[in-house]
C-alpha cells in the first residue's frame, strides 16, 4: 500500500468500492462523516479523501457543496461507481427463506420490484454495508441486505441475487480529496476545471458571467446554485467546465467571468474520467 484514503461510511460502502477501483494502491480508512474525511485529509491521517458529489438518479449529495469551499482540500481526480445492488444474507440461506430485507432508504426504495416480487418487507437501516454487518452479526436467515458485493465478501454474506434495482444505470460521482493541488495537464483525455463563484450585486449579473464560457466555446457540464450564510439572497454556484485553466479559451472565459463576479475559487483541475467519454 502506498498511502490511505479515506471515504465515509463502513467498510463495504459503496464509496470504499470507489476507493477500491480509483486507488487500489491505497489503504481505505472508513470515517463517520464527510466531515471527518476532510479532518483525516487535512490532518495527514490519510492521504486522500473520496467524497460522494451526485448520483444520476438522486442528484447531489447534500452538504458537500458547502463542505468543499471550506474544506482547504483540491480535487484531483474524479471516479465514477455503478450502483449494483445485491441481496445478501448468511451462508446457506436459500431465497426462499429471506423475509426481511436492510439497507439504506434509498437502496430500498430502488429494488421494490424485486421485493414486491418474493414477498420481501423493507427494513430501513443507516447504511448499505452497516446493514450487511447487521446481517452478518444477527445470523438469522430470515434477514438479507440490499449492499454491494464487497460488503458481502467483507462480512461473509452469500449473494443470493446480484443487480436486482429497478433502474440500471444508477451512478454515483466521486471526487478524489488532497492536501496538494495539482494543476498539471495528465492522462490522455480532456481536463476538468471545477470552481464555486459568487455573482455581484447586478442585474443580469448571471447571464453575464456565463457569457465568456459560450462565447469562447467552453463547455459547462455543471452549474449549480445554493444559499450560503443562511441567506435567502446570498447564492453561491458551482461549476464544471471542460478544459484548462491555462487553454486560450478557457482563460478568457474566466477573466470574463473574474469581472462580473464578487469572487471565485478554483477546487479543483483534473483530468476527465473515461465514463465521460
Amino acid at each position: 500500500m502506498t498511502g490511505r484514503i479515506a471515504f465515509q461510511g463502513e467498510l463495504g460502502a459503496y464509496s470504499h468500492q470507489a476507493c477500491r477501483q480509483a486507488r487500489p494502491d491505497h489503504e481505505a480508512l472508513p470515517c463517520k462523516t464527510f466531515e471527518d474525511v476532510i479532518e483525516a485529509v487535512r490532518s495527514g491521517t490519510a492521504d486522500l479523501g473520496m467524497l460522494p458529489v451526485e448520483n444520476s438518479t438522486y442528484g447531489r449529495v447534500a452538504d458537500i457543496h458547502h463542505l468543499l469551499p471550506e474544506s482547504g482540500l483540491h480535487i484531483i481526480d474524479e471516479a465514477f461507481v455503478r450502483v449494483h445492488i445485491n441481496l445478501l444474507a448468511v451462508p446457506g440461506t436459500p431465497l426462499r427463506d429471506v423475509k426481511t430485507a436492510m439497507s439504506h432508504t434509498v437502496l430500498l426504495g430502488q429494488c421494490r420490484s424485486f421485493l414486491r416480487e418474493h414477498g420481501i418487507a423493507p427494513v430501513t437501516g443507516a447504511d448499505t454495508a452497516g446493514s450487511a454487518q447487521i446481517v452478518a452479526q444477527d445470523g438469522e436467515p430470515t434477514q438479507a441486505a440490499l449492499a454491494s458485493e464487497l460488503a458481502g465478501e467483507i462480512y461473509g454474506l452469500d449473494v443470493l441475487a446480484r443487480h436486482i434495482e429497478d433502474h440500471d444505470k444508477n451512478t454515483t460521482r466521486f471526487l478524489i480529496m488532497s492536501r496538494e493541488a495539482d494543476l498539471s495537464r495528465r492522462g490522455e483525455g480532456k481536463m476538468m476545471t471545477t470552481f464555486v463563484f459568487s455573482v455581484r450585486n447586478i442585474p443580469a449579473a448571471l447571464y453575464k458571467a456565463m457569457g465568456g464560457f459560450a462565447t469562447n466555446g467552453v463547455n459547462m457540464t455543471k452549474l449549480e446554485s445554493y444559499m450560503v450564510d443562511g441567506s435567502f439572497t446570498a447564492t453561491q454556484f458551482y461549476a464544471d467546465i471542460e478544459g484548462h485553466p491555462d487553454d486560450h479559451n478557457v482563460k478568457l472565459a474566466l477573466d470574463e467571468l473574474d469581472y462580473f463576479t464578487s469572487n471565485v475559487k478554483l477546487l479543483g483541475v483534473y483530468p476527465t474520467n473515461r465514463i465521460r467519454i
